[in-house]
């Protein structure tokens, strides 16, 4: 049946991966008319086109054509650059353009929870969505995490809530997405090759998270990131209700370490223990943050701080973030493949009290390794330079520790276990984009995995 839309009636979906089906179908099904252009091949994108046909929504694969702007609203999936050339034409034509996201949102009955930062994005909507489903509230956990938010949207009611995990690429188009709490992370240098290699755009981007905020929306954010804590205090919006965090020092609002090192939550009116960190399941200073932003956004939402401990207690990460793979010949294994930066890395290293043979490089986003020259120096025994960057990684660090280089993850794998001592840990840690080798960062982390489960004990 036909509604009014706010974007128009007619729209166009530049990308048909994930994302762009979702949202495609979402419009559909509410009366819209809908094409979809994606410039993969028609071979990568025969299961889109079995789809699109099936619901009736006319595509285009292979190159993206000029009857994209034949559209009221153009929808762009978060793969699709935002100087692509028709995004450009159609923002200078006046056609609107927007995210998944945004359009996600206006069929969206329930509050949102949005939590974006340049690392801990997935492991803190991860565990904000536990906390939810362990205190049995109906939520979905969707966004950058993998599920679109269009594809869970017409599941969720009034007295649901929608767990988000918001990439900068997403907020780029956004238009009225406004969620009840947003938490900003950190912001470091990440997908400059994206913001036409300039930070300030980059940090402007994830400060659309809460430029829709107002009264009664909650916003979280870092206090202990230099870059987050002036960015909220210079563009905030007055009307919203500021929860800061921090590891490092005793606030007066929001979340910190208490005497005796107990995370602690202050929200409104009520200060509650909510646990020793010392029992926080997940490991490290970057996962001691993850928990005080979650735990501010449960508890806010109404989870009981009791639920909220018991979920910390128990809660063991998500899939390809410092992941425990397996112990062999007493040499540990850990998967970090969506340590895609430089800032995800120098917190893997500092997660370890065991000497580390580390896995980086892949496709480099213009990453300048300096900030890891001292934790390298500290913490790694060895560095085995991997895929397009292998270089630029052998050049950063080949006069602090050895460095070998591998041309598979075969050979990576084989060449960390040569190295290893009794003892150390074999840590894949990029630092770099994963499409020089694989299809994603899940793909490389699969492969890892399936190359460290092969190995035979005492090979």
């Amino acid at each position: 049946m036909s509604e009014k839309l706010p974007g128009g009636s007619r729209y166009s979906v530049l990308g048909g991966a994930r994302s762009g089906l979702a949202v495609a179908r979402l419009l559909a099904d509410r009366g819209a008319s809908v094409f979809v252009s994606d410039s993969a091949p028609e071979e990568k994108m025969r299961s889109a086109a079995i789809v699109l046909d099936a619901i009736g929504v006319a595509h285009e694969f292979g190159a993206n054509s000029r009857r994209v702007l034949e559209a009221d609203t153009i929808v762009v999936s978060p793969g699709v650059p935002s100087d692509a050339p028709l995004v450009k034409e159609a923002l200078a034509m006046g056609i609107g353009v927007v995210s998944e996201l945004e359009v996600a949102s206006w069929f969206c009955p329930a509050p949102v929870v949005a939590i974006t930062g340049t690392n801990g994005k997935t492991t803190t909507t991860v565990l904000t969505g536990r906390m939810f489903a362990d205190a049995r509230m109906s939520l979905a956990v969707a966004g950058n995490i993998g599920t679109a938010f269009s594809e869970v949207v017409g599941t969720l009611k009034k007295d649901s809530l929608a767990v988000l995990e918001v990439s900068s690429f997403q907020l780029d188009y956004i238009r009225a997405f406004r969620p009840r709490v947003a938490a900003i992370l950190n912001i470091t240098p990440d997908h400059l090759d994206r913001y036409e290699h300039s930070f300030e755009k980059y940090r402007a981007s994830k400060e659309r998270i809460f430029m829709n905020q107002g009264t009664g929306d909650v916003l979280i954010y870092n206090d202990d990131d230099e870059v987050t804590r002036a960015a909220v205090m210079r563009d905030a919006p007055a009307a919203v209700q500021l929860l800061p965090f921090s590891t490092r020092r005793v606030l007066n609002r929001g979340a910190y370490l208490s005497a005796g090192g107990v995370l602690t939550v202050v929200a409104g009116a009520k200060s509650h223990n909510v646990i020793a960190a010392a029992e926080i399941s997940i490991r490290g200073e970057h996962n001691l943050a993850n928990a005080m932003a979650a735990s501010l956004a449960a508890v806010v939402m109404g989870v009981p701080p009791a639920s909220v401990r018991a979920t910390l207690r128990n809660f063991k990460g998500v899939e390809h973030r410092l992941e425990f793979v397996r112990e062999l010949d007493s040499v540990m294994y850990v998967n970090d493949s969506k340590a895609t930066n430089v800032d995800s890395v120098w917190y893997a290293l500092r997660s370890f009290d065991r000497p580390l043979i580390v896995l980086m490089g892949g496709r480099d986003k213009g990453n300048d390794y300096a900030r890891l020259r001292e934790p390298v120096k500290e913490h790694v025994r060895a560095v085995i330079a991997i895929g397009e960057s292998a270089g630029k990684v052998r050049s950063a660090f080949g006069g602090i520790v050895p460095v070998e280089t591998a041309a598979t993850m075969e050979g990576a794998v084989s060449a960390a276990r040569g190295l290893a001592h009794v003892g150390d840990v074999v840590l894949l840690s990029p630092a770099c984009a994963s499409f020089d080798w694989f299809e994603n960062y899940e793909h490389r982390g699969r492969v890892f995995k399936d190359v460290v489960r092969s190995l035979a004990s005492g090979a």
